[in-house]
């Protein structure tokens, strides 16, 4: 396999970015978003999987009013592994209007902890495709250190995993403390062998309270076969649990950079025809699971 990385291309233009077909509801978030920044201020991992891409502040500041977004949430890329810095100053640039998800290493001070929280910083993303070959009891061991650590201070945990790592997890999962949200759906891929039991294990493990499920990833999960492959998955989540679902758009769509996010957002319209629903999921939710009043 080919250790070189991928090749971003630029961000699909402004101006043919669609409108949603729905009217947005005042607050709405966008609970994934990745923000880089000038490679003279910020040093990427020694091997990222991808090369610099489009997706500045200014860039995405631009396209919040087209697509109906205040609030955004900001997920630290694997691109700047637990180097934090560029997130950290954005969050200090945009004030209320983001939280933070930061990357970590196990022997984090609690005084580094403590100066996230006050930029904004309310949970840890924990890559478990980093993870995924690793023996189940030390990827338990890891989640269980990470919610000890950041548990005191509110915070919640994100998972991005692969979906057969989040299947073998699930009756663990049930035994967090604190809350938690599963990236892309579960990422349940067929290609990876997960079956129609898998996803009926992950619905129910929303009813342990603690558990949101993200509603996003859509292309990455459909691949070439059409976003109304990924429709059911979507639709099975707002049904059984619209308090327990949130939105994402993971702009700047890396590797997929010539998505319309306004199409991104505009599929909530098929996954949750109720307005009510959706404003739980694009405001209520959001605000509830980061502590906004």
């Amino acid at each position: 396999m080919s250790e070189e990385p991928l090749l971003s291309l630029p961000l699909r233009a402004l101006e043919t970015i669609s409108q949603p077909n729905f009217l947005m509801p005042s607050g709405a978030w966008d609970m994934h978003v990745h923000i880089f920044g000038p490679p003279e201020r910020y040093s990427h991992v020694e091997k990222p999987h991808y090369t610099l891409p489009d997706g500045t502040l200014a860039q995405y500041r631009s396209l919040m009013p087209q697509v109906g977004i205040e609030r955004f949430v900001l997920v630290q890329p694997s691109y700047y592994g637990t180097d934090n810095s560029c997130l950290l100053d954005t969050l200090v640039d945009v004030g209320d209007l983001a939280r933070g998800v930061v990357m970590i290493e196990p022997d984090i001070s609690d005084a580094e902890l403590d100066r996230f929280h006050r930029c904004g910083v309310r949970a840890v993303r924990l890559d478990l495709f980093k993870r995924a070959r690793e023996p189940m009891a030390a990827i338990k061991s890891y989640i269980t250190e990470t919610a000890a650590r950041v548990g005191p201070l509110g915070w919640h945990l994100q998972f991005y995993a692969p979906g057969y790592v989040v299947r073998d997890l699930i009756h663990f999962f049930r035994t967090l403390p604190i809350d938690f949200v599963i990236d892309h759906m579960g990422y349940m891929l067929v290609e990876d062998g997960l079956r129609s039991e898998d996803f009926s294990a992950l619905l129910d493990l929303l009813e342990c309270g603690h558990c949101y499920l993200k509603l996003s990833g859509a292309y990455r999960i459909a691949k070439l076969r059409g976003y109304e492959f990924v429709e059911p998955v979507a639709k099975a989540i707002v049904d059984r649990a619209p308090d327990r679902a949130v939105w994402g758009s993971d702009w700047p769509h890396i590797s997929y950079s010539d998505r319309d996010t306004g199409e991104l957002v505009s599929l909530l319209e098929r996954w949750a025809p109720s307005e009510s629903a959706r404003r739980k999921i694009l405001v209520e939710n959001p605000n509830r699971l980061f502590g906004v009043p």
